[in-house]
């Protein structure tokens, strides 16, 4: 295995709007700290560069999150959830298909079959089209496709530990906070399975082929439900 070049799956995040953006979050701002005549930018003749970040993770960009994203649990957070970060993984790439209220999903039948007799414990799964205006595209109001509450289902029961998509959530944007996806594959309430995390807002290259890869999900070790997240593949040889 060649762990000199890793693929990156994470967007990178910027001030402004060129970074994707889904339930009209505020766009990242990168402010330069001022204080008692300090001023941290080397452009503005401060002695170093310090500056603040404003960002939400949902809404902003490639992010983890874990079973706290729709749980009062105050413990829930990523950095207690997620405590291992490697991980055999499989990339599949899928058509959203159309149900009978003209949505885009996708559906247990085009994900469950390719999973059979495996054993991996991640799962990404790639959207087509696939082009690069995923990396800034506004997500906000245009009701993008999503995943089945059955195929959520059959995840978990599959073993999938750890659900990376390229859309900016696995549920419906407006669901009337029903957020049936997120529940199914959390097993929440009854049988929650604590250990598990959804990343969602990646983008996999068209020239990233499917199959297996060592994945690396890097997070922030951050007491919030969810973390932005650097996740990389390694090339199983």
């Amino acid at each position: 295995m060649d762990l000199s070049h890793p693929i990156t799956l994470a967007i990178p995040m910027q001030a402004g709007d060129q970074n994707p953006n889904c339930y009209y979050t505020d766009p990242v701002k990168i402010e330069t700290i001022r204080a008692e005549g300090f001023v941290g930018d080397i452009q503005e003749g401060g002695p170093c560069n310090h500056r603040q970040i404003t960002f939400a993770p949902h809404g902003n960009g490639t992010h983890t999150e874990c079973y706290g994203h729709i749980s009062e649990d105050r413990v829930a957070t990523i950095a207690n959830c997620l405590t291992q970060f490697h991980f055999i993984a499989k990339v599949i790439t899928v058509t959203p298909l159309a149900n009978s209220s003209g949505d885009l999903i996708i559906d247990e039948s085009q994900v469950l079959p390719l999973l059979k007799n495996s054993s991996i414990k991640a799962l990404i799964i790639r959207t087509l089209p696939n082009d690069a205006s995923k990396s800034t595209r506004q997500y906000s109001g245009s009701n993008p496709p999503y995943m089945s509450t059955a195929l959520a289902q059959g995840l978990a029961e599959c073993g999938i530990q750890h659900l990376l998509v390229d859309l900016p959530s696995v549920d419906r944007e407006e669901d009337d906070g029903a957020l049936s996806a997120h529940k199914a594959f959390w097993g929440y309430p009854a049988t929650i399975r604590k250990d598990c995390t959804i990343t969602e807002l990646i983008y996999i290259a068209p020239d990233v082929p499917d199959g297996l890869y060592l994945l690396n999900l890097q997070v922030m070790n951050l007491h919030s439900d969810a973390s932005p997240s650097n996740p990389l593949l390694f090339a199983v040889i």
